[in-house]
């Protein structure tokens, strides 16, 4: 499985070396986050080795939700070259996501 769960130690080095990333912050006890969760696994399988798909779990990281300014969950965000140029907050259809994916390969 393509799917990374992101620890702060890493979350640089992973994103950094990505060419694009999608990282999803949740939490488990967020019943949004639980909709969201198999489109993000989805979303790791269809395009391994073409963009890092990530995960969060702010209530273990709460460095890097604050880093971010995650406000509410699910909030995803997409890198480029470690550099955040996009987010989507809440439970999106696929193609919220897919679009944003495709459009910066």
């Amino acid at each position: 499985m393509a799917l990374k769960h992101l620890k702060t130690a890493e979350f640089d080095a992973a994103v950094e070396t990505a060419p694009l990333a999608m990282v999803d912050f949740w939490a488990s006890w967020c019943g949004p986050c639980k909709m969201l969760s198999p489109l993000v696994e989805a979303l790791a399988e269809q395009y391994d080795g073409k963009a890092l798909v990530a995960k969060v779990n702010v209530d273990e990281e709460p460095d890097l939700a604050a880093r971010f300014g995650v406000m509410s969950i699910p909030t995803v965000v997409f890198l480029k070259n470690g550099r955040e140029f996009d987010r989507k907050v809440g439970v999106m259809p696929p193609d919220a996501f897919i679009s944003v994916l495709d459009k910066n390969l």
